[in-house]
């Protein structure tokens, strides 16, 4: 089928049109604002996209016309399609229609914690061999892409309360033919389209109720809203829940790691199921693993299965993402922005990457968070933090007067509760200000639902010297510097994503990187090159010192560094131990690092993390 999407470089047409593509369908689109990563992921499909809106564009005659929810009943390209005889059709019935038809679907829906739980739930079902589908709203970090057409009848849907298209004003869930349901939660958002908490309980009963006799649906016991809608469904009901609960699936936390992980016991009416280390952090996450849980037991996945699935998740991209460290700072970005959220997301993140200061730079940019509905829950979330930033309504004009959040009123609220807060306008001056306050050891928290004007990589560059994981756009550049140390790269196409890099202070190239590769329960240091003119300042150090934070958050037990040199030196001044080939794990003894090391009159080292 020929389809064209409007919109095609948003984060969800952009996913749906990977899908369409993948299932064999010819896709174009158009948009207005087309940049990376999603402009890099579309040309690597061989999706043509159109710059800008325009009749024109409808010129290859598609079958249909795909509308996303933001485009109005007046865009120039809907007006073409209708002109043309072309039919309109929204996201989510063309999902419907395509691929769950004959699918057993199942929906991640809530107020929070969707994303994370859908794409936790698509890695156990992979990792359990079960070869699922999936569509999420965000990129989970084990596929590094928000879709995937698997071969498997199960389909992973995130399943979203908003409203569908100008055309069809129920929520985009309804289209979704669930069959097992994830709830998370159920409070008051989308306050643009929603009147009130009980026009959202509205929408999320029409939904439970299309869970078929023989479906299931696995409710969160600590969401009174969420077990309020439960009572609407007519199949089998699951609870699981914090310590605390009167849930079914219950948990308990029966250690710490290094690196923030965790060790839960995970329990069924009292009754222990497994026990199972995590780098989810935070009980809502923690939370949210054991809704998965759950889930996983009603189809049948074995416990050990489930428990190896949840060890070597690694989370997903803006939430609670690392995206750099500079002299001792880790600074954080986060989707949040609900009150509820931000309170949980920040008592995740107090203490987990260091003893220092917790610093918050919030946006209010979504629908909701710029409306005054929240003014005093913002105030009582926020408070959580050591210290917080708040830029000024993003697109006030956008929010009625009267309904607009009181940015300096929060700022001032937070005051009185004796936390330094203050409202800076622009993404420059915000960033100096940041890097002003922070010191080794404390965490900065970068808080939108946008891009809050590239705060992240200003902040970073403000520190100095970060270091921050790789994007595809540094793909060339890694591959210059590791031309230029002798080092080969044949598969850095494939591989780019497992890199630290630290940029130089003019980002006009690569100063430093080393990848680390993870073989099973353990990590191998691979690709550790520096520029020469940079050598002898201690670059190495702490492109290895990241390296094995992150090692460790991921749940790496080992750490192997092979060096014939300098690596070495490093090596044993991060407390490497030197060993012999043949204590090295098989996993790791079976890579191409350690094929090509054995010819060769290599030094291996060995860190327990």
């Amino acid at each position: 089928m020929k389809l064209h999407l409007i919109g095609i470089a948003g984060t969800g047409m952009g996913s749906l049109a990977g899908l369409l593509r993948a299932a064999g369908h010819e896709v174009r689109g158009s948009d207005e604002h087309v940049y990376p990563p999603m402009s890099t992921q579309l040309a690597e499909l061989g999706i043509p996209v159109m710059s800008g809106f325009s009749a024109e564009n409808l010129a290859w005659a598609p079958e249909r016309v795909v509308v996303g929810n933001v485009c109005r009943r007046d865009h120039i390209e809907v007006l073409a399609a209708q002109e043309r005889g072309i039919p309109l059709v929204s996201f989510p019935s063309l999902l419907s229609e395509l691929f769950l038809v004959d699918s057993n679907s199942i929906v991640v829906a809530g107020t929070h914690g969707k994303t994370t739980t859908s794409s936790l739930m698509s890695f156990v079902l992979s990792e359990a061999g079960r070869d699922p589908s999936f569509l999420v709203g965000g990129v989970p970090i084990n596929f590094w892409r928000s879709w995937r057409l698997g071969h498997g009848v199960d389909f992973v849907v995130e399943g979203d309360e908003y409203d569908t298209a100008f055309f069809d004003k129920k929520s985009k869930f309804l289209h979704y033919r669930p069959k097992l349901v994830i709830l998370t939660s159920v409070e008051f958002d989308h306050a643009d389209i929603f009147a009130d908490e009980a026009a959202v309980k509205r929408a999320f009963r029409e939904f439970v109720t299309l869970i078929p006799p023989d479906g299931n649906l696995v409710v969160c016991a600590a969401s009174p809203g969420a077990l309020e809608v439960a009572s609407s469904a007519c199949c089998k009901v699951t609870t699981y829940g914090r310590p605390g609960t009167d849930a079914q699936w219950t948990f308990e936390v029966t250690g710490r790691k290094l690196g923030g992980r965790s060790i839960l016991r995970l329990a069924f009416e009292g009754k222990g199921m497994l026990t199972l280390d995590t780098g989810m952090a935070g009980i809502f996450n923690m939370e949210n693993l054991a809704g998965v849980i759950a889930a996983a037991h009603c189809l049948g996945i074995e416990m050990p299965k489930i428990a190896r699935a949840s060890r070597h998740f690694l989370g997903v991209k803006r939430r609670q993402e690392v995206c750099g460290i500079a002299h001792g700072v880790t600074v954080v970005d986060d989707f949040a922005h609900h009150p509820t959220a931000i309170r949980e997301t920040l008592g995740a993140l107090k203490g987990r990457h260091g003893p220092g200061k917790l610093i918050v730079a919030f946006e209010p940019r979504s629908a909701t968070s710029r409306r005054s509905v929240f003014q005093q829950d913002f105030a009582l979330a926020l408070a959580i933090a050591d210290e917080v930033v708040l830029a000024p309504l993003y697109a006030p004009e956008k929010v009625p007067e009267g309904e607009r959040l009181d940015v300096e009123k929060l700022a001032s609220d937070l005051r009185g509760q004796e936390i330094p807060a203050r409202v800076i306008a622009g993404a420059e001056a915000t960033a100096e200000h940041l890097a002003r306050r922070s010191a080794p050891g404390d965490t900065v928290a970068i808080m939108s639902s946008g891009d809050y004007g590239g705060l992240h990589d200003l902040l970073l560059a403000c520190l100095g010297d970060p270091v921050r994981p790789a994007r595809p756009g540094d793909k060339a550049q890694i591959g210059q510097l590791l031309d230029r140390a002798g080092i080969t790269h044949a598969a850095l196409d494939k591989v780019w994503s497992e890199f630290l890099v630290m940029p130089s202070p003019q980002g006009s190239e690569i100063a430093a990187c080393v990848a680390i590769e993870h073989v099973e329960d353990d990590a191998l240091l691979r690709m550790l090159a520096v520029t020469p003119d940079r050598r002898g300042e201690g670059l190495g150090y702490l492109l290895v010192d990241a390296a094995m934070k992150k090692a460790r958050m991921d749940g790496a037990l080992h750490l192997y560094l092979v060096t014939d040199g300098a690596q070495g030196f490093v090596g044993e001044k991060m407390g490497f131990d030197i060993i012999d080939q043949k204590s090295i794990a098989p996993a790791v003894a079976a890579t191409v690092e350690y094929q090509m090391a054995r010819s060769k009159t290599a030094t291996w080292m060995r860190k327990e993390l």
